[in-house]
């Protein structure tokens, strides 16, 4: 009995290529799916786990799937415009409200505009430094930190949205005051500040050099007793300082300023159903619960991962036809072979057996290799091994 096993497993050595080459198609035709699914599961846990904690979105009327995304997951996917006055129409008796400006990025991470209540609805606590206060002043995410190397007394500097920027909005340097804890949450990639210092990216609020006659001769168009006309060489900055902070002034109502959305979150649950049933008919605004949008983005996704997974399996059966096929093949190829055992006084049993184990040793190898993989795709996902990774 030992004699053909070992048989077996010197040819499986001796001809490397061809069994690397079956071990790699079967260990990844009984890895891939179980490992989809998997990947989709941990995603939809992660996408379901936000959603629900988020009672309710305010934005304005439209895609109720790029309000949710934007507010929830600070995607690139921009919702329409909404007034910062529009939070007036949520009731304080029923529900407070945080409200949130995704638009600008700072080196590939969002910028959040928002309040400082963000931190503690969502429970995130500092690692380093203290909350943003000051205009300017910004508050960064684990990854920010790790991966751009930056920490408390550093600055990030928002990106533009285009190369030139005829409005003459330049970039702004933010000084980072604090460093968020890992929470293994889009809130690790984010950049948060205070709703003025997005609006100062968006150029509805600047500051510049102190103007009048007899300083600033050079500068200054035409003076009247109540305003100045200054030309284009006056400098904005793009950096607020202690020294220019008291500079930085904003024109007109900020109630009009934008913001892409507000969490709602009511005072209990008989709080929420008045407020969704006030804004049935709101017109220009709209009142989401996230859950049920994700849950709606989900089925998609699974019933994408159905055809995804047939088709894995169809490939599947192709490999292990095409695998056969090999095996089939190598015995017709090998009859020379098994004549000359068979002269030397081996039993038809024991060729049997041979070609057996040698199918039996690539099928082991393969369903290990494969259970390893899945078994690291599983602690990967991990909250401690993450947690570890981050620090």
């Amino acid at each position: 009995m030992l004699g053909p096993l070992y048989l077996g497993w010197k040819y499986v050595i001796h001809h490397r290529s061809k069994t690397v080459i079956l071990v790699a198609a079967i260990s990844l035709t009984i890895f891939l799916p179980p490992a989809l699914t998997l990947l989709v599961e941990r995603g939809a846990e992660n996408l379901t786990s936000r959603a629900e904690a988020t009672p309710l979105l305010l934005g304005a009327a439209g895609s109720p799937l790029e309000l949710t995304l934007n507010s929830l997951y600070f995607n690139e996917a921009m919702p329409a415009g909404l007034a910062f006055a529009s939070m007036d129409a949520i009731d304080p008796g029923l529900a407070g409200a945080i409200p949130l400006y995704v638009r600008y990025k700072a080196r590939g991470f969002p910028i959040v505009g928002t309040t400082s209540s963000y931190f503690s609805y969502r429970g995130l606590p500092l690692l380093d430094g203290r909350p943003f206060a000051l205009l300017g002043e910004c508050v960064i995410g684990a990854n920010v930190a790790r991966r751009l190397d930056v920490g408390v007394g550093d600055t990030v500097i928002s990106t533009p949205e285009s190369l030139f920027d005829i409005a003459g909005v330049y970039p702004l340097k933010m000084s980072v005051v604090g460093v968020l804890s890992p929470s293994l949450s889009p809130d690790d990639d984010g950049v948060f500040t205070d709703l003025k210092t997005t609006w100062v990216i968006e150029g509805l609020g600047h500051g510049h050099q102190a103007l009048d006659q007899e300083s600033s001769p050079d500068l200054v168009l035409s003076q009247e007793e109540s305003s100045v006309t200054a030309n284009a060489a006056v400098v904005q900055y793009n950096e607020i300082t202690e020294a220019n902070r008291d500079s930085f002034h904003f024109h007109g109502d900020d109630g009009g300023y934008p913001i892409s959305g507000a969490i709602v979150l009511p005072r209990d649950e008989k709080s929420g159903a008045i407020l969704q049933g006030r804004f049935l008919d709101a017109g220009e605004v709209q009142l989401t619960r996230p859950d049920a949008v994700i849950g709606e983005l989900l089925a998609t996704v699974f019933t994408v991962q159905a055809f995804v997974l047939l088709i894995i399996g169809l490939v599947g059966v192709a490999t292990l036809i095409t695998a056969v096929l090999v095996f089939i093949l190598s015995i017709r190829l090998r009859a020379r072979e098994f004549l000359t055992l068979q002269r030397m006084g081996a039993a038809s049993g024991s060729i049997f057996i041979m070609m057996g184990a040698e199918t039996l040793f690539v099928l082991l190898t393969s369903s290990l290799i494969a259970a390893v993989l899945l078994g690291l795709s599983q602690l990967l996902g991990t909250t401690e091994l993450v947690l570890w990774l981050s620090r």
